[in-house]
């Protein structure tokens, strides 16, 4: 593999799932760490976030494209999921959110489909061995409340750095 290879989110996560110890698992998610991995996890996470489609499978036609050829990658397309999460898109319809979700997860790459719908049904514990809200509060220094603990973290004063 070339030094610029991207693995998917799941190659990520099957790792982290294969990894013995909780600081193992914290380590290689950090190794990863990325605001769309951040996303996709905390989707599944954090009670607070309500996806806005239904409950339970989705019915989508797998790309059986092989890896790193004709499909769009979970890292790239996580920009996208606030279409999909309640009160963050109330401009499309319902039906076009649904189709919007089956077209992005025909494009993804069969395992990182899954791995969204799993996120999406709160599930990645559940797919993923060893992945527990304990883990990726750690990993990503997370709160209770699934937010950044930023309290030794140096908050910019307004203006230029100057002082001008």
């Amino acid at each position: 593999m070339s030094d610029n290879y991207t693995p998917l989110f799941s190659e990520i996560l099957i790792k982290v799932s294969k990894l013995k110890t909780k600081s193992e698992k914290v380590n290689c998610l950090r190794q990863y760490n990325s605001d769309a991995l951040r996303m996709i996890i905390k989707s599944s996470f954090d009670p607070k976030i309500e996806w806005n489609l239904p409950d339970g499978e989705v019915p989508f036609i797998p790309n059986d494209a092989p890896e790193g050829t004709e499909h769009t990658m979970l890292a790239v397309e996580a920009r996208k999921l606030f279409h999909f999460i309640r009160g963050a898109d109330n401009k499309i319809t319902q039906n076009k959110r649904e189709s919007m979700f089956v077209q992005m997860l025909e494009g993804l790459h069969e395992s990182e489909a899954h791995l969204l719908v799993a996120a999406k049904n709160k599930a990645l514990h559940q797919k993923y061995k060893g992945l527990s809200g304990a883990v990726v509060k750690e990993a990503f220094n997370w709160t209770d409340e699934f937010v950044m603990n930023d309290q030794h973290v140096y908050h910019q004063q307004p203006g230029s750095a100057s002082g001008v």
